[in-house]
Parts: C-alpha cells; structure tokens; sequence
C-alpha cells in the first residue's frame, strides 16, 4: 500500500480518505485502473493547490492499494493496523473506487451522506448527455420503473427521484472493494462511486484483453466518465475536508432502516404462511392425491414453525432516530450557519465517528469480523448487500433465537445512534430537546 497526505490546515487530526487499488490480475485497464487514474487526477488536483497555498481545514489522505483482487488483503491489513490508534479516533469518511466505464451513476455508502453526494451530483455534467449526473440518473430511475415486470424497490425509488426536492437514495454496501474493512469492520462511513451499464468490459473482465486498447475504444473512449468520476469524488472530498458543518442529515437513514424492517417482518410472515399451508396439505394427504400414483412419491420435509418474534425494540428504537433526525435536520438548516466557529467545530467532530455506534464488537453471528449491524455482505450473496444483516440472516435461515438476540443487538446500537443525534441537536438548540 502507498499513501499521500495534505496535512489539515485547522484540523489536522480529522482525516477524509480516498482510496483505489491498484493490483489487477493481468493488465488492468478497467479493473482497476480506470478508478486509479481518475483518483490520480484528484491527488494532482490538490497537490496544484497545496503548491499554490492553499491547504484544506481537515487531513486528505490519499491511499493506493495493493493485494485487493485476492481477498481485499492490502486494505485489510492496513485497517487491521491502524484501527484503535488512529482511524476510530481521526477518520471522517472513505471514500472509493475502482472501475467505471461509459454508462449511469451508480453511488453506494453510507446513507446520512445523501445530502452531500445529491449536491455534488447536481454540480457535475454526464460526459454523453450534458445534463447533470443527478438529473441523468433521476431520468433513468423513472423509465426504469415504468417498464413491464419492474420491481416495487424501482418504482418506490422512481418516486424519490421525480420529486427534486429529495436526495438521490445511495444503495447500501455490500462487499467486494476495499471499503469494506472500513464500514463492515471499523464503522467508519463509507461511499462507493462507480459509473456503468454502457460500456463493453463485461467479456474481458479479469482477462489478458482488460488492455489500454479495449478499455479506450469499447468502456470509455476519451477518458470521459474517468474525469467525471474524478470531478464527483473530488468535490466530495474537498466539501467533506472544508466543511464547517457536518454535512450529515439522518431523516432518510431512519425512514429506510423502518423499510428494512418492514421487508424483515414481511419475510417473516412470509414463512410461517407458508408452514402453515404446508401443513394443511400435509394433513390432508394432498401431496399424494397431486402426484402421479404411478411414479414413486414422498412428502416434502415438513417446515419448522415460525415463532412470533418481538420486534417491538426495533420498531421503538428506528422511531425515536425517525424523531431525533427529522429534529436535528430541521435544527442545522435553521440554526446551524449561525453557530460559533468554536462549536462548529464541535459538532462535526461529534457527528464525524457517529456510525462507530452501529457496530457490536462481538460482530454477527458465525462471523466476528463483520461488525456494521445495518451493512454487511450476505453470508451466500457474495458481494451482494444485507441490511439489517444480524436479524434478516436469521430469520432466512431460521436460527429464532439468534433472530432474538440480533433484534436487541440490533436496537441498542440504532438507540445509541439516536442519542448521538440527540446530542448533537442540543449542541446547536441547547434546552430544546431531552434524551427519550
């Protein structure tokens, strides 16, 4: 691993990291370093305005991994390394990369980040169409959802996008670059941008034809969507280093942790629905009438019954952060730009390890390691998001009284959140509100 950093001018000691890897399997030219060079073009970028005097208020750090294709190792151990000692306490946010071709937005991370990528998306142009990167996306999001067969996440999110007064939604993190280790280990938020769906770098992935060659004709000819990327991390970066405020909002996060929820009981009675129907079929012998009486038969193992699970912390836990967040949103945007420099400073180094609080050191079942109780790869999903993952895993896999235990897990961490949020809005409205 190489790192460069541009030591904060005021606060030095809160640092906004940026990171691509650089390892690649044969050439390389998309995985990974089409992320690298734009990534690259940033560093050059504030290293220009470093030279000309101007330093940013927080540490940029800019990391180059390697050993990421066999197992994510070159981050990893560096995480590992450098965990209790300096990135609990200095870390602000990471914010990665890897590769991108022609194509859509597509923005993952942390979701009291909304705000500031929707901004920083507004301000920069798609290559292809000239509109904003935002309005592309918002555009697509809408076809999308009015096609044949489209999913009921398409249209809800269609919906978001049609009113402009909303943050684009960030998809949740999964696996499979090197911010996992920071967000599934650490708890440090996180984002993921990548740009796709248009290019043609499917066929070569991971191959000897990933050239320069392949990558400037058919993934992204004249680098386009490679500066996009560096003009969209960039300003997030920067905002993110000279940010007087926080740039959190927490209203969104907690609306989309009681949609999580939902779709968990909904799973849930999904199941003991179908125990239940299973057994009635099962008493009536209706799977021998339903076969063939001249092709040997057995009857289906019978399905375990579903216990009523108490949800009830969680439900009152994601409430009180639905009150605590639409509380302090209101509150910063009112009040925040009249705060003392002093206690500007204060709030954002509050807010900053916030999501530390949603992690349990024990981690989730079966893997300790993994330790963000919202965000986490599935156990058989490869890369692929759960959310929620203590307690949707085992509700799929029926492991009740771990199910139990993940829900109170579960709820003191979202309870711990809304209390850091809480906190922070008395920073800004001192006597206006109490711990619930």
């Amino acid at each position: 691993m190489s790192s460069r950093s541009c030591g904060g001018a005021e606060r030095p000691d809160e640092w906004i990291l940026r990171g691509n890897h650089r390892d690649a399997w044969v050439f390389g030219a998309s995985d990974p370093l089409s992320g690298h060079v734009a990534m690259l073009a940033e560093a050059k970028a504030f290293g220009a305005l470093a030279r000309a005097g101007h330093r940013p208020r927080r540490t940029l750090m800019y990391l180059s991994w390697d050993a990421e294709e066999p197992g994510l190792g070159g981050s990893t151990e560096w995480v590992e390394t450098h965990a209790a000692e300096q990135l609990k306490r200095k870390a602000v946010a990471y914010i990665n990369t890897d590769n991108i071709e022609r194509g859509l937005l597509n923005i993952e991370g942390s979701h009291a980040f909304e705000r500031l990528v929707t901004q920083a998306a507004d301000d920069v142009l798609d290559p292809e169409t000239g509109v904003s990167l935002a309005a592309r996306l918002r555009g697509a999001w809408r076809v999308a959802a009015s096609r044949p067969g489209a999913s009921d996440t398409a249209r809800a999110r269609a919906k978001t996008a049609a009113d402009r007064s909303q943050n684009l939604p960030l998809s949740p993190l999964g696996s499979g670059s090197d911010y996992a280790s920071f967000i599934c280990h650490l708890g440090i938020s996180s984002l993921h941008f990548s740009f796709g769906g248009e290019g043609h770098s499917a066929g070569v992935y991971h191959s000897a034809y990933d050239t320069w060659e392949h990558y400037t004709r058919f993934d992204d000819p004249g680098l386009a969507y490679a500066g996009a990327l560096a003009k969209l991390s960039g300003r997030v970066v920067l905002r993110l280093a000279q940010a007087e405020l926080p740039p959190q909002r927490y209203s969104g996060f907690a609306n989309l942790l009681a949609t999580y929820l939902g779709e968990i009981k909904a799973l849930t009675e999904r199941k003991r629905e179908e125990a239940s129907v299973q057994r009635t079929l099962l008493k009536e012998d209706l799977y021998r009438l339903a076969d063939d009486p001249r092709r040997p038969r057995g009857d289906p193992t019978p399905l375990s019954p579903v216990p009523w699970l108490n949800f009830a912390p969680l439900d009152n836990a994601i409430e009180r952060l639905k009150v605590s967040a639409l509380a302090f949103d209101a509150a910063v945007s009112a009040k925040g730009l009249d705060l003392s420099p002093a206690t500007k400073a204060e709030l954002f180094a509050m807010l900053a390890p916030l999501e530390q609080a949603l992690t349990d050191d024990r981690g989730l079942p079966g893997r300790p390691w993994y330790r963000h109780l919202i965000y986490a790869p599935g156990r058989f999903t490869g890369y692929g998001s759960k959310t929620l993952p203590g307690v949707r895993e085992a509700v799929e896999e029926e492991r009740w009284s771990d199910a139990e235990r993940q829900v109170l897990t579960t709820a003191e961490a979202i309870q711990a959140y809304a209390s850091g949020v809480e906190r922070a809005r008395r920073l800004i409205v001192p006597d206006a509100f109490g711990d619930a």
